[in-house]
Formats: C-alpha cells, sequence, structure tokens
C-alpha cells in the first residue's frame, strides 16, 4: 500500500447525503488501489467521522461511530494532519484530501474554502467555480457574460414568493410561458424540481423549490434531448465524447436518476461530427467562464426543432454512483475508472503547486 493517504470526504449537510455515500464507495474502491484511503463521513449535523471503513460508507450512520469524531484545522502549519475530538491529538496526515460532497456545503465553495486556509492540495474547482457553479443563477449569467448559448430563465426570491405570489406567478407567465422548469439555485441531483404546464402546477412548484432555497430559477421549457459531456484538466482541460440521456420519467428528476433506475443512456451519443465538436467546444468555455479546475460534467440541450445546442448547466462535482454518466463517458473515451481518479488527485497537487507560486506578501 502506498504511503501517500487521500481523505475522501463524504456525506455533508445536504439534501444529497445519500447520494454522496454511493458516490464516495465507488471513489473509495477504485482509490484504495493506488492510494491510502482515509474515508470521513460527515453527519448531517455537521459532525466528521472517520476512518469510516470502506464497505460501511453506503451506509454510513454517526451513531455506528460515536468515538471517531475528527477534524482538521484551517492552519497552514498542520499539513494536512487529521486531529480526532475532543482531545485534537494527531490521527493521520493525507496528502490530497477529495471532497466527494453533492450539494450545500461541499459543492458550493464553503468546504473548499476550508481546504484553502489549510493550504492543503484538494480535488476540483476552488471556491469561485465552487460557488458559481452551485448557484445556478450566478452560473448562467456568467454563461451569458461568455456568450454561451442557453434557454431564458428568471430568478426569483423565496421571500418575493411569500410576500406576492400572483405577481410571481404573472411575471413567469408573461416572460416565459409555459412549461416552464422551477429549481432550486443551489442544489443538484434535481432535488426539489418540478415541471409546470398550468399556472396550478406553477404555484405548487414554487413553494416546493423554496423549501430548499432562498433563491428560485425559472427556466423556459423546451423541446429537447439531453446531452452530457465529461471535461477533466485544469489550465488545459480536455473533454470526453457526449452521451445522451433518456429519461424514464417526464423529466431527469431525483427519483429517475436514483431509485426507478429506468433512465437509458446512450454514450457515445448519435450526434454528427460537428455537432460532437461544438458541445466539447462549449463545454471548454463553460469550464473556463466559472474558472474551474480538476473535472466537472457540462450539460446541454439541442432542441427538437431547429437543432439549436443550448448549455443547460455545469457540475463542479460531479456523481461517481453506479450509474452516474461522468466515469461512465470517460471510460467509454478511454480513460477507464482507476486512472480517472488517479489523474484527479494528480491533478489536485498541480493545481496547488500553482496556486503556491503566488506570493503573499507585498514587495518581497
Amino acid at each position: 500500500m502506498s504511503e501517500f493517504q487521500v481523505a475522501l470526504i463524504f456525506g455533508g449537510r445536504s439534501g444529497e447525503h445519500e447520494v454522496s455515500r454511493n458516490s464516495a464507495y465507488t471513489v473509495a474502491r477504485s482509490l484504495k488501489k493506488k492510494y491510502d484511503v482515509f474515508p470521513i463521513g460527515i453527519a448531517k449535523d455537521g459532525q466528521w467521522y472517520g476512518p469510516i471503513p470502506i464497505e460501511k460508507i453506503p451506509t454510513f450512520t454517526p451513531e455506528e461511530f460515536p468515538e471517531n469524531k475528527v477534524t482538521i484545522l484551517p492552519n497552514p502549519m498542520a499539513n494536512g494532519t487529521i486531529y480526532s475530538l475532543p482531545d485534537l491529538k494527531p490521527l493521520s496526515r493525507a496528502q490530497v484530501f477529495f471532497p466527494v460532497l453533492h450539494g450545500t456545503f461541499g459543492e458550493d465553495g464553503t468546504i473548499q474554502g476550508l481546504f484553502e486556509l489549510a493550504n492543503v492540495p484538494y480535488v476540483g474547482g476552488g471556491v469561485l467555480a465552487s460557488s458559481a457553479g452551485m448557484d445556478k443563477v450566478i452560473m448562467k449569467n456568467l454563461f451569458a457574460q461568455a456568450g454561451l448559448p442557453q434557454v431564458p430563465y428568471l430568478s426569483i426570491l423565496r421571500s418575493e414568493i411569500e410576500k406576492d405570489l400572483h405577481a410571481v406567478l404573472q411575471k413567469t407567465e408573461a416572460e416565459l410561458g409555459y412549461p416552464c422548469f422551477v429549481k432550486p439555485a443551489n442544489l443538484g441531483s434535481s432535488v426539489g424540481i418540478s415541471k409546470a404546464s398550468t399556472r396550478e402546477q406553477l404555484k405548487e412548484a414554487l413553494p416546493l423549490a423554496a423549501r430548499y432555497d432562498r433563491k428560485i430559477i425559472i427556466e423556459q421549457g423546451v423541446e429537447a434531448q439531453e446531452f452530457e459531456i465529461s471535461v477533466l484538466g485544469n489550465d488545459e482541460p480536455i473533454t470526453s465524447l457526449p452521451g445522451e440521456v433518456i429519461p424514464g420519467n417526464e423529466f431527469y428528476d431525483y427519483v429517475d436518476k436514483y431509485i426507478n433506475d429506468k433512465t437509458r443512456f446512450i454514450i457515445p451519443a448519435q450526434l454528427e461530427e460537428k455537432q460532437i465538436k461544438k458541445i466539447q467546444e462549449l463545454a471548454i468555455v463553460a469550464f473556463k467562464a466559472i474558472d474551474c479546475s480538476g473535472f466537472s460534467r457540462v450539460d446541454f440541450f439541442i432542441t427538437k426543432d431547429t437543432k439549436e445546442i443550448l448549455i443547460n448547466e455545469i457540475n463542479t462535482l460531479p456523481g461517481f454512483t453506479s450509474i452516474s454518466m461522468y466515469p461512465k463517458l470517460w471510460e467509454h473515451s478511454g480513460i477507464p475508472l482507476d486512472e480517472l481518479t488517479s489523474k484527479l488527485v494528480k491533478l489536485a497537487i498541480e493545481h496547488f503547486e500553482e496556486k503556491n507560486k503566488s506570493i503573499t506578501t507585498y514587495g518581497v
């Protein structure tokens, strides 16, 4: 076993806690073939526990590990040390931190900020890329700035819905019409998303999305095929071949993704060469538009009538479950899972070394 240790962090304070556990299990089994893996499970209340046996990751509950509370410190002098709680005794030391945390407090720049303060290498996008990629409104604003084609959208605050739901309904109907999609701005895995084809459905969809976030995004519905593509790299990223998503339900929602397992994937997508090239080019533009690093999955629409390619969103911490597209796309593009996870660890180190070339003292 390598003495090089990777701290794998999963779970978290998010509606995607369970999805994270499944992703982490896949990643842990891959990483352990080359690295010493220290799995850290974050409970739904935010407490960290570790090490968690790899076989226990999918069913992790804090009640099983009451004596395994751990933490890291926002101190560069700690050099990636993992401490036990409450005595703060050094327990282990990781050379790279690999967050497999979907949703809030893991994919939104918060834990990335902790890693930055601790000055440790970590897999994936930094604070800016993570927070911008998590907030669908900010993300789409940046995409617009970069000239990326996308569907019309509105940003609505929960307070606006609570103050005057009727006004929100009228504004949505006037600017977007039906059908439309209502989403929490800061969540993934299709949690809290609804398709509204009538005013009554919109009235139900808005409060549902508002349960998960104070900011709501409403997007104009389009008749389109759905495609996803994987991006890998730092300053000079590369892309996989795209794959097509054929939802088992009316749209690719949480139940369809993780419970019913009825969604079909066509990998690689049956597209013309020029369409593939265009999607790959746009994915790189999107990746750079939010200053991403490490990896991401970029989702697209191709409209059924005009065949226009529209960007949907970027996911800076894509899933690694058994059905997740990110690793599947790379496998079909020539990079198997074990090589992919190893590349992500190496990219984390490269990005860390590049950032640390910058001086932090004026005049030195």
